[in-house]
């Protein structure tokens, strides 16, 4: 009876631990296709959620859905309300992620967007791929990454 209990909490252990995000709830490891940087990012127009996933300080990954846009097949990530979440001062400690896209795994650099002039055409692009009623879907707390190639066979 010991034998099996203790199978039980090792095999609920590892359900959680290979739990991935769906909607709102976090996750841990993204698992699926790792695939190679694509020189085009076009093809995102096609998903309305992404999956992302950062290292925490806890020593596991923390993963979560999120939203994306490609500007002249460039992939662009957002963080809205950010200050409340937590995964976007983990980027800034390591910017090194995975992204989930489909089935396909990618491993990326995030890059802060700065200024105006660099935000606003990704901005543009969000209002118009979440119809976000002509709005640009900043609310003053939001940051913004550019994906850029990671090194592949890293966790």
């Amino acid at each position: 009876m010991q034998v099996l209990r203790i199978a039980m909490v090792v095999a609920g252990g590892l359900a959680l631990l290979a739990c991935q995000p769906q909607d709102r709830r976090s996750g841990f490891w993204l698992n699926g296709e790792a695939a190679e940087f694509p020189a085009d990012w076009s093809f995102v127009e096609q998903h309305q959620e992404i999956a992302i996933q950062v290292s925490s300080p806890y020593l596991l990954p923390h993963s979560v859905t999120i939203w994306c846009a490609h500007v002249d097949g460039r992939l662009y990530i957002a963080a809205g309300r950010a200050a409340t979440k937590n995964w976007p001062g983990w980027v800034d400690d390591d910017p090194n992620v995975r992204l989930k896209i489909g089935e396909r795994v990618y491993e990326a650099v995030l890059v802060e967007l700065e200024g105006p002039d660099q935000i606003r055409p990704v901005q543009e692009r969000y209002a118009v791929k979440y119809d976000l009623g002509g709005g640009s879907g900043a609310d003053g707390g939001s940051r913004y990454w550019r994906v850029e190639p990671g090194q592949t066979g890293t966790d």
